[in-house]
């Protein structure tokens, strides 16, 4: 049987170039498989890559353990239009310390639990916690009136 980390994390654009164990948490140190980015101010492709630096990003737990990815953000040089975009990734939202499929995780768990025990359960703050919970409400409120509003029009 053939298993392979990058299939089971299932992220766009990322393969995991190394894994390590830490004591309190696993990470898994990532890179990114293009060149370059459309830039999002012109729109024009650029792979003139200008800095990266690497965060901390928390991901769903496995085997009782949780799980950091080293991600890179890279900066990239437009030439057509002079600036410095940072890389998109579509899951991860921008500054945010945590994938969107955890954020989501955090949300249906406050939906069953109270935020101070889902806080104890995943080692988060209780002000995290609700931050995860009152943003995605707040995005899933506001789809529900646009569909709302859609099927009255």
């Amino acid at each position: 049987m053939d298993f392979h980390l990058n299939s089971l994390l299932n992220l766009s654009n990322a393969t995991v170039f190394t894994c390590y164990k830490e004591t309190d948490f696993i990470c898994l140190h990532l890179q990114l498989n293009n060149e370059g980015i459309d830039c999002p101010h012109c729109h024009n492709y650029t792979d003139i890559l200008h800095d990266t630096n690497y965060i901390l990003v928390r991901d769903l737990s496995i085997f009782g353990h949780l799980v950091y990815l080293k991600t890179p953000r890279r900066k990239f040089y437009c030439k057509s239009c002079g600036r410095y975009p940072t890389e998109v990734l579509d899951w991860v939202e921008k500054r945010r310390g945590f994938t969107c499929r955890y954020e989501n995780y955090i949300y249906q768990q406050v939906k069953q639990l109270t935020v101070e025990q889902v806080s104890i359960q995943e080692q988060l703050s209780p002000d995290q916690v609700q931050g995860i919970f009152s943003r995605i409400a707040d995005r899933e409120l506001a789809k529900k009136i646009g569909v709302h509003l859609n099927d009255s029009a």
